[in-house]
């Protein structure tokens, strides 16, 4: 995606908004829906992508002595086991163990998960591909987990926000990037990310009321580029809660990607067989909509992580203004794209070998074709 020539430097915003007392709150081919916006952005030419600088080797053997005292300095061995054997490992988390490699290809370096991270961690590669659509300046990765994105983000963007609720979580996210090398990329802040979004529109909208007419003033607000949403999905279990109609716990279909408890298929069936659609209303902390929404006030360009039996109309409602059920509507939305344009959501869908393991939705500029949106 686009660069900004200007770096917004949100990772010390994050660490400054919270001292003063700010409330802490390979793919298949690609689907296109249609929809109508609520998103805007000025319709402007794209700067050409930017590489960033090479980190070889993942992170290996970057620094020496260095990076190494920055591994015992973030060492979180003390928070979970790092199993080495099958026999160290829990039996319901065995499954997750046999596919350790696939999840973090360093993982025999040292990297940790907690028990709600074998479940829910992006497999590398997917992490992979959605970190080289989401190149740009400022990502904030709202539901980091133990950073399986948020690594993969750091070597496609100039600076990564991981925000997550859980210090456990973070604190391993911290460690598993401290291995490959890309920590100093990434700012780690433990918060709500509705809290957080809260927060940060209200500063936004306190610097526009009190400099209505400079416009320097919205340059202060340091923006966030793009937003990567992997909320909770209901745990491994999402699928058996949908075939069954309730909430009763069984591990049919389980498997991993990223948020905080999510869960995709585990390899014991193909990918593609039929389940009952996945609503949004499903979604945790809040209805997945309302998540959109919210988030949409931050940045036109959002990546949704979401499970491979999504309502794909649902997902098209998104950007559909009289489908919106945000109940903070009355809050400000970008501007609709100049002219009658209609804007597209792209899915595309995230396969490892013959399995369909999820989907990620792109909106805003990051969808192909959209590129002025950014």
């Amino acid at each position: 995606m686009g660069k900004r020539k200007n770096y917004s430097g949100l990772s010390h915003f994050a660490k400054q908004a919270f001292s003063e007392g700010i409330p802490i709150c390979s793919s298949e081919p690609h689907r296109h829906l249609p929809a109508w916006t609520t998103g805007a952005g000025a319709d402007h030419e794209k700067e050409p992508p930017r590489k960033p600088e090479s980190l070889a080797g993942a992170g290996i053997g970057i620094g020496g002595a260095a990076l190494g005292a920055q591994k015992q300095l973030f060492d979180a061995l003390a928070l979970v086991p790092h199993y080495k054997s099958t026999s160290e490992v829990p039996t319901h988390l065995q499954k997750y163990f046999f596919q350790r490699h696939r999840y973090f290809s360093l993982y025999d370096q040292g990297c940790l998960l907690d028990e709600e991270g074998w479940y829910s961690v992006t497999p590398e590669c997917i992490a992979s591909q959605i970190a080289e659509r989401c190149r740009c300046d400022v990502i904030l990765d709202a539901f980091c987990g133990v950073g399986g994105n948020a690594i993969a983000f750091a070597k496609t963007c100039h600076r990564v926000i991981a925000m997550d609720n859980s210090p456990t979580r973070l604190a391993l996210a911290r460690h598993n990037a401290t291995i490959y090398g890309v920590a100093d990329r990434i700012e780690f802040v433990l918060a709500d990310y509705i809290t957080f979004a809260h927060s940060y529109l209200a500063r936004w909208e306190a610097t526009a009321t009190s400099h209505p007419i400079d416009p320097g003033a919205d340059s202060k607000r340091r923006s966030i580029d793009v937003v990567f949403l992997s909320p909770p999905w209901g745990g491994p279990e999402y699928i058996s809660r949908q075939l069954h109609g309730t909430n009763d716990i069984s591990d049919t279909d389980a498997g991993a990607v990223d948020g905080t408890t999510n869960g995709i298929a585990d390899g014991n069936d193909n990918g593609t067989e039929s389940h009952p659609k996945f609503s949004l209303a499903y979604m945790q902390p809040i209805h997945g909509a309302d998540l959109f929404q919210l988030t949409r006030r931050i940045t036109n360009n959002v990546a949704y992580f979401l499970p491979r039996n999504a309502n794909l109309e649902e997902i098209s409602a998104l950007i559909t203004p009289s489908m919106s059920t945000c109940s903070s509507s009355n809050m400000p939305v970008s501007a609709a794209p100049a002219g009658n344009s209609t804007e597209m959501v792209e899915v595309e869908e995230q396969w490892m070998g013959t399995k369909l393991k999820a989907l990620t939705c792109y909106f805003g500029g990051l969808a192909t074709g959209q590129e002025y949106l950014f």
